[in-house]
C-alpha cells in the first residue's frame, strides 16, 4: 500500500505535522522542515522490516528516521555531514541517562547559571523587555561572530547562553553533558534568539532580553519525562549508530551489504543554505570556530544550494550524458539571460542543478557496496520551481537516475501537495521507491 492511500483522509496541512503521539524523543531538537515519523512507519510497515534487520538514513538530519527505528525496535545507522545535526541524532538515540538523575544535575546547573548572573547584576527574567546590561558581558570571538546571521541573538540572551555554558563544563558530567547541551541548542533558538522560521531563517524583532536558563531547564525536564516512558526504559530497542560524513561516500564509512532498507530525505534542488538553519547552536556549541570550518563542512554536502558550490566541484559529470537534467539547466540559464539575471548566484542556478543530480547519481552509485540483495530504498523529495520558476521534476528525476545504475523502480507516492512560494502554484512531494536487485555487479551498473 502507498503512503498516498494508507493516508488519503489526511489534509495535506496534517501530512507533515508531528503527531502528538510522536512527540517523545522527536522533539528533542529537530528542524522545522523535517519530515514526520508517521512517514517513516508506513515505509517499515510495508517492508514488513524487523529487529534483525537494519535500516539506513544516508542524510539522517536529526534523526527522525533513527528515533522512530529505535522506538520500533529496530537497527539503523544514520550519517549526516553538518556535524550540529549528527550530533542531535546521536543524542537523541542515546537513552540511558536516569531521568530522575539528570534532571537533579541540572537543576544544579541552573542554580549556578543563576547565582553566577545575579553576581554580575543580571537576572534571567521571564519577560522580553529589557534590564540595564553590566558593563562586561560574556560575548563570542569576532570569527564566531562573523559566522552568525546578523542580529541572530541579542548581547544580553548571548551572556546568559556562554555563563549557562561555562557552567555546564564545570559542572561536567559524561551521563548528562551531552543532553544538557542539546536541550540549550533547542531552547537558544525557539526561546532566546531573534531567528524566526519560515521557508527561510531569518531575523526578527530583536528581543533586548529573553530567558536563557529557565527555558533551557523546562527542556531538560521535558527529556526525563520522555525518558521515563515504558517505551524508551526498554534499553534492548533498535540500536541506532551515526557519522558525520559524506552521503556521496558511503562505502568509506559501512561495511559492505549490511543494508535491508534506506529511508531519506536528502535535500532539495533550491537555494536553501541548511547550514544556516543550525548556524546559532554550531557556533555556540563548538561546531563552527571560523569560516575556514564552515567552508569544509560545505564541501562535504550534497550541492543542492548555489552557496555550496566550489570551484572544482565535478559532481555534474555523472549526468552529463542525461539528456532531461541538460534540457532543464540549459532552459534554467536562457530564463535568466532572458530575464537579464546578473548576480553571481543566479548565474549558477543551471550549475548547481547540474550537480545536485550528479551528486545524486554518486550517492546512489555508491550507495549500492552497502545494499544487500533485495534491498529496499525510499526517498523523500520534491519539485521545485525555484530557479527562476523552471520545474524541476525531482522525484522522475531520480528515478531514471537509480534506473541506469541498475535499480528497479518501484514506484513514485504521491506524499503530499504544497504551495509553491513565488508560483503559488501546487508542488508535489513525493517518495520514490526504489529496489536493488542485487544481480549485477557494481562494476556493471
Amino acid at each position: 500500500m502507498s503512503y498516498a492511500t494508507a493516508r488519503r483522509h489526511d489534509t495535506q496541512s496534517e501530512a507533515n505535522k508531528l503527531y502528538a503521539e510522536d512527540r517523545a524523543v522527536h522533539e528533542w531538537y529537530r528542524f522545522v522542515l523535517s519530515f514526520p515519523p508517521h512517514l517513516v512507519r508506513e515505509y517499515l510497515t510495508r517492508f514488513t522490516i524487523t529487529d534483525i534487520q537494519c535500516v539506513l538514513d544516508p542524510f539522517c538530519g536529526t534523526g527522525t528516521v533513527l528515533v522512530e527505528c529505535k522506538k520500533q525496535g529496530i537497527g539503523s545507522v544514520g550519517v549526516e555531514g553538518n556535524p550540529m545535526a549528527q550530533y542531535a541524532s546521536r543524542v537523541k538515540t542515546d537513552w540511558t541517562p536516569d531521568p530522575d538523575a539528570l534532571v537533579e544535575h541540572a537543576r544544579g546547573v541552573a542554580q549556578m547559571a543563576w547565582q553566577r548572573l545575579a553576581e554580575t547584576g543580571v537576572e534571567d527574567s521571564s519577560f522580553f523587555g529589557a534590564q540595564e546590561a553590566p558593563e562586561q558581558l560574556l560575548s563570542l570571538s569576532p570569527e564566531q561572530d562573523a559566522l552568525l546571521l546578523t542580529g541572530s541573538i541579542s548581547p544580553l540572551p548571548l551572556h546568559k547562553a556562554l555563563v549557562l555554558l561555562n557552567c555546564l563544563e564545570s559542572a561536567y558530567d559524561e551521563r548528562f553533558y551531552h543532553h544538557e547541551r542539546l536541550a540549550l541548542a533547542k531552547s537558544l533558538v525557539l526561546s532566546s534568539s531573534n531567528l524566526r522560521f519560515g521557508p527561510e531563517v531569518g531575523v526578527t524583532k530583536p528581543k533586548l532580553d529573553a530567558p536563557v536558563v529557565a527555558p533551557w531547564l523546562e527542556g531538560v525536564q521535558a527529556m526525563a519525562r520522555d525518558l521515563r516512558l515504558s517505551e524508551i526504559q526498554e534499553q534492548s530497542r533498535g540500536p541506532a549508530r551515526t557519522y558525520t560524513g559524506d552521503a556521496r561516500s558511503l562505502s568509506k564509512i559501512l561495511q559492505p551489504r549490511t543494508v535491508d532498507l534506506v529511508i531519506t530525505s536528502p535535500p532539495y534542488p533550491n537555494e536553501k543554505d541548511y547550514t544556516r538553519t543550525t548556524r546559532l547552536e554550531s557556533v555556540l556549541l563548538g561546531f563552527l570556530h571560523k569560516k575556514a570550518d564552515l567552508r569544509a563542512l560545505k564541501k562535504g554536502l550534497l550541492r543542492s544550494n548555489t552557496r555550496t558550490v566550489y570551484k572544482g566541484d565535478d559532481d555534474d559529470q555523472w549526468v552529463a550524458a542525461h539528456p532531461e537534467i541538460q534540457r532543464i539547466a540549459r532552459e534554467i540559464e536562457e530564463r535568466r539571460i532572458e530575464l537579464n539575471k546578473t548576480s553571481g548566484f543566479e548565474r549558477l542556478y543551471g550549475k548547481v542543478t547540474r550537480l545536485y543530480f550528479g551528486g545524486m547519481a554518486r550517492h546512489l552509485a555508491d550507495l549500492r557496496t552497502v545494499l544487500r540483495p533485495g534491498a529496499h530504498l525510499a526517498y523523500v523529495v520534491g519539485d521545485q520551481a525555484s530557479y527562476l520558476r523552471v520545474m524541476i521534476p525531482t522525484g522522475q528525476l531520480l528515478a531514471d537516475i537509480a534506473r541506469s545504475l541498475g535499480y528497479e523502480v518501484v514506484g513514485i507516492d504521491l506524499w503530499r501537495t504544497r504551495l509553491a512560494t513565488a508560483t503559488k502554484a501546487q508542488l508535489r512531494e513525493e517518495v520514490v521507491v526504489l529496489s536493488w536487485p542485487g544481480y549485477r555487479s557494481v562494476q556493471e551498473g
